[in-house]
């Protein structure tokens, strides 16, 4: 695994989107639920202080030509296959930093490397594998635009006769059905969510308290329906761009990615997210929702609070729960510390997201940049390199420095 450290991937797949237009970027919002117009309405977003549309934060999700050039032969045979094949591998956590606004018009090339790798004690005995893969992105100017690291832990298979792996988790269970009550509840947080976006009334750092707490949000309950309208903005990502015949030229190359559905017919290992058979298959009591989504719900929560004239520095969010179909997750947030530094206004956050029986879903941290009243408007960050290739080797080495 080490050797793999650094090395740039060229990236095979198509993305959703190449270019940033009006309509893609309204799409990905009204796909978790945001009509904000700053990023859906050019008209608006002219008179704002960024002189056009911007997309959303997590829209970079959604962009990434290679930027990568073809690898020599001898290290294309090398990193060939994967040493984690088997071990079943999941996320710990997302992390994302944006520099700068993608506008329309603009294109989004990117670079992904393994930034580092260690080997750790797994919670249940035997060894586990930390390894942190990195989506490092630029805009058409060649200018850093963000990067979205992801930690993924592989545990090692262990003997059903180790005592630890005895220790009985909870069974998962789908929602069960609602009261009058909660979906009233339910549509009351949405009545409010009207009154609570920021908009084009600047929040100023002076204004901002240690302990102020975000206006609740909501995103639920979670139906079929709106995974369909989120894959409408993010695309499929994991299975085939395209369907049919585009599927077929997919499956020819990897067939593992498609097993029998109930009729016999292969189709995406992906349908675990919407298709209850499969998902039991898997050993979930039915379909769940995407990590990505209630990253982006977060994003939803922040952005609301910030107003148009902030700016979304970094978002770090932790999966602790399955949120199934049916469940609904309410989003929360409170401000944790605030600090000028090297002309920038920073506001610190713990945001989470909070399901049906009251769990912490999710959690995490993010940093907002805000407009100060003596300063005036928000100065955007600095990416610690001012191309790709170098910024993999900042995070290689930040990584090697933390684990050392």
């Amino acid at each position: 695994m080490q050797e793999r450290v650094g090395v740039e991937v060229p990236e095979p797949r198509r993305y959703h989107n190449d270019v940033v237009t009006q309509d893609g970027s309204r799409h990905f919002c009204w796909g978790y639920g945001d009509d904000n117009p700053l990023y859906c309405d050019a008209h608006y977003a002219n008179d704002t202080r960024w002189g056009g549309l911007i997309t959303a934060p997590g829209f970079t999700y959604t962009m990434g030509e290679n930027d990568v050039p073809p690898l020599p032969p001898e290290l294309k045979q090398k990193l060939k296959g994967d040493p984690l094949t088997g071990l079943g591998a999941y996320q710990a956590e997302m992390t994302f930093e944006w520099w700068k606004p993608l506008r329309e018009g603009d294109r989004c090339y990117l670079r992904k490397a393994l930034v580092g790798t260690r080997l750790a004690e797994g919670r249940m005995g035997g060894k586990s594998i930390h390894e942190v893969r990195g989506i490092f992105q630029r805009n058409q100017d060649g200018e850093p635009v963000a990067a979205r690291r992801g930690l993924f832990i592989a545990n090692e298979r262990q003997d059903k006769g180790d005592k630890k792996t005895e220790k009985k988790k909870k069974p998962m269970s789908l929602p069960e059905p609602y009261t009058d009550e909660e979906l009233a509840e339910i549509d009351a947080c949405y009545e409010a969510e009207n009154g609570i976006r920021r908009g084009a009334t600047p929040r100023y750092w002076e204004d901002v308290s240690v302990g102020d707490v975000l206006p609740k949000m909501v995103k639920g309950p979670l139906k079929l329906t709106d995974l369909i309208l989120w894959h409408m903005g993010w695309g499929l990502q994991i299975s085939p761009p395209g369907a049919f015949k585009l599927t077929y030229d997919v499956r020819k190359k990897v067939p593992g990615l498609f097993p029998k559905d109930h009729l016999g017919v292969p189709d995406t290992v992906q349908r675990c997210h919407w298709q209850e058979d499969w998902a039991q298959q898997l050993g979930f009591p039915g379909p769940y929702d995407y990590g990505g989504q209630r990253e982006v719900w977060l994003t939803h929560l922040l952005t609301n609070w910030m107003g148009d004239d902030g700016w979304l520095w970094k978002l770090s969010v932790q999966h602790r729960k399955f949120n199934f179909l049916g469940d609904t997750s309410w989003l929360h947030g409170e401000v944790t510390d605030k600090r000028e530094r090297d002309g920038r206004f920073e506001v610190h956050l713990d945001v989470w997201c909070l399901n049906r029986a009251d769990e912490k879903s999710s959690l995490g941290n993010a940093v907002i940049l805000l407009p100060s009243k003596e300063s005036g408007e928000v100065l955007l960050p600095e990416p610690p390199a001012d191309n790709l290739t170098d910024l993999i080797q900042v995070e290689v080495e930040k990584y090697n420095q933390e684990h050392a």
